[in-house]
């Protein structure tokens, strides 16, 4: 399957949520903590290709999600499998006795609305607040529009490229992007 998203920075949440209900957006899923792993080969052949394997953890629930390389363009894409697992910690067993470890761990509050063919995210991450919006050229496009911003908005880094940006910016180590010290 083919994801294709972009980012958005918003000064906080309630500015967020307003612009989303703004343009029309409906509710699909509550405020909830995201917990996510990245793992790779001690190697990083993973990173060195340009792909993702993250386990997400949230609301007792947990998924596996393999991204491909991003392909080039204005948004972000990449193929994207992803699947529901009965239990996150298990497959971080089975990765590990695979020879893979996790290497980036951090955590987001996901909030998500629907409009029209996208679903809008609102991220609060402990780097700041990002609406992601995933869904056709098209709806993207309006929907960025919609929310008061241009194509020259669009933020295709990841959270990690984003996390790393803002610590070289500020001098600080980096770590895992979580909200506690662990």
């Amino acid at each position: 399957m083919l994801e294709r998203e972009v980012k958005l920075a918003f000064g906080s949440a309630e500015a967020a949520r307003d612009a989303v209900l703004s343009a029309g957006a409906s509710p699909l899923r509550c405020r909830r903590l995201q917990e996510d792993a990245l793992f790779d080969t001690e190697d990083e052949s993973l990173r060195q290709r340009g792909c993702a394997l993250r386990v997400r953890t949230e609301s007792g629930r947990s998924l596996v999600t393999f991204k491909g390389p991003v392909q080039p363009g204005p948004m972000k894409m990449r193929d994207e499998h992803e699947t529901v697992i009965g239990d996150g910690e298990v497959m971080t067993h089975v990765f590990g006795a695979l020879g893979l470890r996790p290497w980036f761990r951090y955590q987001k509050y996901r909030e998500e609305f629907a409009l029209d063919d996208v679903i809008i995210a609102i991220d609060e991450t402990p780097v700041g607040t990002y609406v992601e919006i995933e869904g056709g050229e098209g709806g993207i496009a309006t929907t960025t529009e919609a929310l008061g911003r241009r194509t020259s908005d669009y933020l295709l880094d990841s959270y990690r490229g984003l996390f790393i940006r803002y610590c070289q910016e500020r001098g600080l180590p980096i770590t895992n992007m979580l909200f506690t010290d662990d």
